[in-house]
């Protein structure tokens, strides 16, 4: 049978459909807002900056104390240098670092360097190749107990260096270091002349030796601030020894 809708059914059934499309359109819409968005993700944290340690001055001195550590003279030497904010170099005789191990400890701790000056202060040049070894190695192991770290430099008592010593001290794994200015605080000569031999031809590189330990360095102590003050107001900064 054939069925024919007139006009108005026609515009009944359009409408119809309208209604239904649009009831499924706004159904999807109001799913999709109610489905939660992924959040977008965050970019990645930079890591965090490794610790820099300061550049190391390009006008410098090194400055060295032989003979300690010694209960008198080598705290207020390490009190002095804290004052002025220097490093040094301190060249310890190995039967002292035994008797006064706390201080070899307290000058490693404040950044100081500790290296070899041999165990009784013994003339190199003069001993045999065992009394050599043993000079050097037990004054290594005195250190080595305080510290945990082998010391690399040696000093020779009296600069005392020849093809021997050279030759047996490369066999220990160590660098001779000697010195460029010798203040000669040793002989006791006032503290205006021990001042006046660091400043009088130091220069940048220059290597000074003081003492901080074997016999009466009071003099020592008198004159360092003197010259620390005129090293710093010349520009200067201060360097360890790492051999």
């Amino acid at each position: 049978m054939d069925v024919r809708l007139t006009r108005a059914g026609n515009r009944i059934i359009g409408l119809a459909m309208m209604m239904v499309v649009s009831a499924v359109i706004g159904t999807v819409v109001v799913a999709a807002a109610r489905t939660p968005s992924r959040p977008t993700p965050s970019p990645p944290a930079a890591a965090a900056a490794a610790p820099t340690k300061p550049p190391l001055p390009t006008k410098y001195v090194v400055l060295t104390f032989d003979d300690g550590p010694d209960v008198a003279y080598t705290p207020k030497i390490l009190d002095i240098l804290a004052k002025y904010d220097a490093k040094a170099t301190f060249f310890e005789v190995g039967k002292n670092v035994v008797k006064h191990p706390e201080l070899t400890k307290r000058i490693h701790a404040a950044g100081h360097s500790v290296e070899n000056h041999t165990w009784t202060h013994a003339d190199l040049r003069k001993l045999s190749a065992t009394a050599f070894r043993q000079e050097v190695s037990s004054t290594d192991q005195a250190i080595r107990a305080q510290l945990g770290s082998t010391p690399a430099c040696l000093r020779p008592p009296y600069g005392g260096v020849n093809a021997t010593v050279r030759q047996r001290a490369k066999a220990l794994g160590k660098d001779l270091v000697v010195w460029t200015i010798d203040s000669r605080d040793w002989t006791k000569p006032g503290t205006t002349a021990i001042v006046k031999r660091v400043l009088t031809s130091v220069h940048s590189g220059s290597v000074i030796l003081m003492h901080d330990g074997g016999g009466n360095r009071s003099q020592t102590v008198a004159a360092l601030p003197t010259i620390l003050k005129s090293l710093k107001a010349q520009g200067y900064g201060f360097r360890t020894l790492t051999c």
